[in-house]
């Protein structure tokens, strides 16, 4: 049996009180009638994120089709899709004046192609809103269906994003619904698509630490990743979000994601790992400096 952790080491502690200007956030986005994954996945980053301001949108409902242990977000039967849901993205990210917008979901596999359609639907209605913005989708696995993630990058999203999550060994523990060489073969398809179009979009995955992994688990992750076609990869510690949730296993110490920031960078991969790193934190400086990089 797990031991129980108690307190959080200092390091896990966002120290950001803008508290003022994320309400505002969240007024702007209630109005809209639109979901965060902030909100959602109970971020720890939230009130910093709201106050820059920046979100990630969580479209297709908040109710997820799978009960992935480790997150948040809460299982159920989802509601219809919105038609409007595109344009209330496109409006609210408007208000919002993001320069780099990410989009992310529930999984939906009630859903003949898991909401391809309604993400493409999405980003067109960003571009046409928004051509300055930068997009950035967080998917799901589609089931692994390679005619729902060419839906997407048809799209030309400029950031294609599905999360590992955590190692082989934990699949069935974390994400039982999932599967690890499926979601490698996600990424490896979006970036055969991005190849054949020529658009340079960006395949982008995270990882979570402190579920029970070890180092050697995870640098096995980081060299799957990189022979998938992954050019940015995140890695955050794992924070249980709510009881009945799996506990934490161990929290990972500040020089160990060093060690696998430089381990990624020995891949070709540019690796942003830290205590409070999630999948959308930061996003728009993590794609810029890899632009930058591309570019200079």
């Amino acid at each position: 049996m797990k031991r129980k952790i108690d307190r959080l080491p200092h390091y896990v502690l966002n120290p950001c009180r803008s508290r003022a200007a994320a309400r505002e956030v969240k007024v702007r986005l209630r109005r809209s009638s639109l979901h965060t994954v902030c909100e959602s996945a109970r971020c720890p980053n939230i009130t910093e994120c709201f106050s820059r301001p920046t979100a990630a949108f969580l479209i297709m409902g908040n109710r997820c089709s799978r009960a992935c242990r480790f997150c948040a977000v809460t299982p159920g039967s989802p509601l219809p899709l919105d038609p409007a849901e595109p344009q209330a993205v496109a409006s609210a990210a408007a208000e919002l004046g993001l320069r780099h917008v990410v989009v992310t979901s529930v999984t939906r596999d009630d859903l003949a192609d898991g909401g391809a359609a309604h993400f493409a639907s999405v980003i067109l209605a960003l571009k046409s809103r928004l051509p300055a913005a930068s997009i950035e989708v967080l998917t799901p696995d589609f089931r692994g269906d390679p005619d729902a993630v060419r839906t997407v990058m048809a799209a030309a999203p400029h950031v294609f994003n599905h999360n590992l999550e955590t190692v082989s060994r934990l699949y069935p523990a974390v994400r039982p619904a999932a599967d690890y060489l499926r979601s490698l073969a996600v990424l490896s398809r979006a970036r055969e698509l991005a190849c054949e179009a020529g658009a340079g979009t960006v395949i982008k995955s995270g990882l979570m630490v402190g579920l029970g992994e070890d180092k050697d688990e995870v640098k096995a992750a980081l060299n799957d990743l990189a022979a998938a076609g992954c050019a940015i990869v995140t890695i955050g510690q794992y924070l249980q979000p709510r009881r009945g949730r799996l506990p934490v296993a161990r929290f990972w110490e500040p020089r160990e994601y060093d060690e696998l920031s430089a381990y990624g960078r020995a891949l070709g991969l540019t690796v942003f790992a830290g205590p409070l790193v999630r999948s959308s934190y930061l996003a728009d400086k993590i794609f810029d400096e890899l632009a930058h990089r591309t570019n200079g």
